[in-house]
């Protein structure tokens, strides 16, 4: 990523001293973790910074879902940290050959970064109760806050290889105008807007009330929304999460936690290696062949374009990502069935279907239809509302005595990608409307960005943002237009 070609020291906050100045902030980093007994294997090296195919950072389980049995006594294998032959920024890249199952490195659970770990650890455990918040990541920005203003912080050498917080590319950081004029149609301003109401009410609610009620640990460099919202930006593309044992899927998630080393590998939907959780540390295991002076790449979980240019501040070229999605607005495809209406009967029998559906939980008004490239993964959501949309009316009332559970699926229903040709007519030409809705809400045409991405040229002048923006908008519309093409 072009804003992150080089590590800076976090601007703003004091932060503690590296074991040796005259260490550049690598050499530095490569020292500290021989001293907490964190392993990087031999046969990688760490290259750059950046964020997978334009760079990011794990979080919510950030490769590390599912559960392997722990590994005892191996050795990593040969790794190296650096700047060169990464996608963009600090990386990973094989010095040796690397074999599925091979250890990259082992991380000691006394190394990572959480709100457990952090000095002040006992104080938000006593405190828990009034650092509760909708997004659960109060304790741990407290927990970074005080750690970067601490001079003899552990985790010093760990901050010299952050990003310049100032410099960070997710969407909350640019301009509103740039951000919708780049990004509408994508859903990704709406979910920013979101994001920067809760971030504010959450600082002022919660993290500003607990920094001035403690001024011994938190000087007044540190109480600024500017720096909490930057941190907030961090923990979401560099954090992980550990999942949950399958027995406790009940329970809260687990908190969110810095882990040094895991955070430097970038992502790809195609990823070769993974991050396995053990009672005394975590392991970066390779999940894939990987040939010597290739990049290692973790993944972030099963992530669209769109989550990822909101949450880690890039996208995957087209066509990389084969998580990709695009949404179809819930309220969209009522939408399309209300201009079918010719009378008003006709309108409030539609609106009454519609009701019915929110009360079997099928649709909402913030809720979207979302569609992959090869399957529509809220496929009983969208089957059901086409089919109650589309019913006749006696079929309706049938249907509604029976509380929706009266209906057998058929196969020709399914509502697969490939089988969308063979849905009913009325199903096809309501899908087709919403989708024709949808494609109105972009700023551009799938002609114009075509244009843009076949001309290398032309898209190389473009900025980082526009191109980014560009990839995201693009996928979306090709999986759109591949539903316009089966329901014709």
């Amino acid at each position: 990523m072009a804003t992150r070609a080089k590590r800076r020291r976090v601007a703003g906050p004091v932060r503690g001293s590296d074991p040796d100045p005259d260490l550049d902030p690598v050499a530095g980093f490569l020292s500290w973790c021989r001293q907490v007994g964190l392993e990087l294997s031999p046969k990688v090296r760490r290259r750059g910074r950046g964020r997978g195919a334009g760079g990011a950072r794990a979080r919510a389980g950030g490769g590390g879902r599912g559960r392997r049995p722990a590994r005892t006594g191996r050795s990593p294998v040969q790794v190296t940290v650096s700047r060169q032959g990464t996608v963009a920024g600090y990386g990973m890249v094989a010095r040796e050959s690397v074999q599925p199952g091979e250890l990259l490195f082992a991380v000691p659970r006394a190394a990572l970064l959480s709100q457990h770990t952090c000095s002040i650890g006992g104080l938000l455990e006593r405190e828990r109760g009034a650092l509760q918040s909708q997004s659960g990541w109060v304790p741990l920005l407290l927990a970074l806050l005080h750690e970067l203003q601490t001079p003899a912080s552990l985790w010093s050498p760990y901050f010299a290889l952050w990003p310049e917080l100032g410099r960070l590319e997710h969407p909350m950081f640019w301009p509103e105008e740039e951000r919708r004029q780049l990004l509408q149609g994508t859903g990704v301003p709406e979910a920013v807007e979101k994001d920067l109401a809760n971030i504010r009410s959450e600082y002022y609610s919660i993290v500003l009330p607990f920094m001035e009620a403690h001024p011994d640990l938190f000087s007044p460099r540190v109480r600024s929304l500017d720096l909490y919202r930057q941190l907030v930006a961090l923990v979401m593309a560099y954090s992980f999460q550990e999942p949950l044992e399958e027995e406790d899927d009940e329970k809260e998630p687990n908190s969110p936690l810095m882990v040094p080393a895991a955070d430097i590998l970038n992502h790809l939907a195609n990823h070769n290696a993974n991050l396995e959780y053990s009672p005394n540390c975590l392991r970066m295991v390779a999940t894939q062949p990987i040939p010597k002076g290739h990049e290692i790449f973790n993944t972030y979980g099963q992530m669209a374009n769109w989550q990822l240019i909101h949450m880690y501040g890039f996208a995957e070229p087209y066509p990389d990502n084969t998580d990709d999605t695009a949404d179809i607005q819930m309220v969209t495809v009522r939408e399309a069935a209300l201009q079918g209406t010719k009378v008003e009967a006709e309108r409030l029998l539609l609106l009454e279907r519609w009701d019915f559906l929110c009360k079997l939980e099928m649709v909402g008004e913030e809720g979207a239809f979302v569609i992959g490239r090869e399957e529509v993964l809220t496929e009983e959501e969208l089957t059901t509302t086409l089919k109650v949309l589309c019913m006749s009316a006696e079929e309706f009332r049938e249907f509604k005595d029976q509380d929706g559970w009266g209906d057998n699926k058929r196969e020709e229903d399914s509502l697969t990608i490939k089988n969308i040709p063979k849905l009913k007519a009325s199903w096809r030409q309501l899908l087709r409307d919403s989708v024709l809705l949808t494609l109105q809400t972009y700023a551009t045409d799938l002609k114009s960005e075509q244009d843009l991405l076949s001309n290398k040229e032309v898209y190389t002048k473009l900025s980082w943002r526009e191109q980014q923006a560009l990839q995201v908008r693009f996928g979306q519309k090709m999986i759109l237009n591949q539903l316009l093409e089966l329901t014709s």
